[in-house]
């Protein structure tokens, strides 16, 4: 084609006024969700998906896999390393020890409201996460409303863990059950359910809502009303797909991996988690219990000690745990997002 007939198509295109978009190659994401699709975090996604193909004006393609289609919940962010997915849904929780910084974030009592504890977490997390998480591309990061104790022995203070088989949902509620002389049981959310009907754990800590989503009412009793703790989820992308697109579809994606991405994506899982705690007050044969000011003062004394355990891990990596730690309170200040 001679080089005045490339310019009158190239002059054609730009009268018609196509976006530049339209040019770009077409890029197809497959998105890994290990959660069931009646989650709510499921359809946001979607619709967040939908959003990022709309913005990039049909270029990138996603198609979304629930339900550990692509691989098992303890093995998304190795997934998009390794371009099994190319986005994926990550708990860094289920990786003691190999997510050190983010773990802050899962220290008991840090977090009051889920939506201001995420917005927290994102702006300071996103400092860190270029090292901690160098094999692959940083979306964002999110907690969910804080969960709570439930099992079938009713637990007040610290010292009833003693004994006990307890599934934990991530690392540092691992450690504290071991501190106060329980036993970890280690299981997927989608696994959890089996694992105490079987009798092979006690109780769970778990957030409110997915207690009835994955079953867990069925099989637990006594629920302790206090936002004991929080997990932190990221959304991490394959580092190659990302590195292999247009300018143009890098930036649909940054605009889709903002703070504000962050919030509006996890917001109405924040709201499902939270609905449940009234549901399960009015469910029949479960007691929803409040803990007296003493008994809420000796777990916040017996956990203190969590926080050295997560300093001793960060300096190890080569963090300086002090200044990581006071940027994380400051950040959760601003967002007026603690307990």
């Amino acid at each position: 084609m001679r080089r005045s007939t490339v310019a009158l198509v190239l002059g054609l295109i730009a009268a018609a006024g196509l976006p530049a978009a339209a040019q770009d190659k077409t890029v197809d994401l497959k998105i890994s969700i290990w959660l069931p699709p009646a989650h709510p975090l499921v359809p946001a996604t979607k619709a967040w998906a939908e959003d990022i193909q709309k913005e990039s004006g049909g270029t990138i393609k996603t198609t979304i896999f629930p339900s550990e289609q692509l691989g098992k919940a303890f093995d998304h962010y190795d997934m998009a390393r390794d371009g099994i997915a190319d986005l994926t849904y990550v708990n860094p929780g289920y990786q003691p020890g190999r997510f050190p910084v983010i773990a802050a974030g899962q220290l008991p009592f840090m977090f009051a409201d889920a939506k201001k504890g995420t917005a927290a977490l994102d702006a300071w997390y996103r400092k860190y996460a270029a090292q901690e998480m160098k094999d692959t591309h940083f979306c964002f990061a999110f907690i969910h409303d804080p969960g709570a104790y439930h099992g079938r022995k009713k637990v007040v203070v610290p010292e009833d863990i003693k004994g006990m088989k307890i599934r934990p949902p991530q690392s540092t509620i691992a450690q504290m059950v071991t501190m106060l002389g329980g036993t970890n049981v280690q299981a997927s959310a989608p696994e959890a359910r089996d694992v105490l009907e079987r009798g092979v754990a006690d109780a769970i800590f778990f957030p409110w809502g997915s207690m009835f989503l994955f079953g867990l009412d069925k099989v637990t009793k006594y629920h302790m009303d206090v936002p004991l703790y929080t997990t932190t989820f990221t959304y991490s992308m394959n580092k190659a797909k990302y590195d292999g697109m247009s300018p143009a579809q890098k930036k649909v994606i940054d605009d889709h991996c903002t703070n504000e991405w962050a919030v509006k994506l996890s917001s109405p899982w924040h709201d499902f988690e939270a609905a449940g705690r009234g549901k399960m007050k009015a469910a029949a044969g479960h007691e929803v219990y409040e803990l007296t000011p003493d008994q809420l003062k000796a777990w916040k004394t017996a956990v203190q000690p969590l926080q050295k355990q997560w300093a001793d891990a960060v300096t190890k990596a080569g963090g300086d745990a002090d200044s990581i730690y006071k940027a994380l309170e400051a950040s959760i200040a601003q967002y007026k997002a603690g307990f």
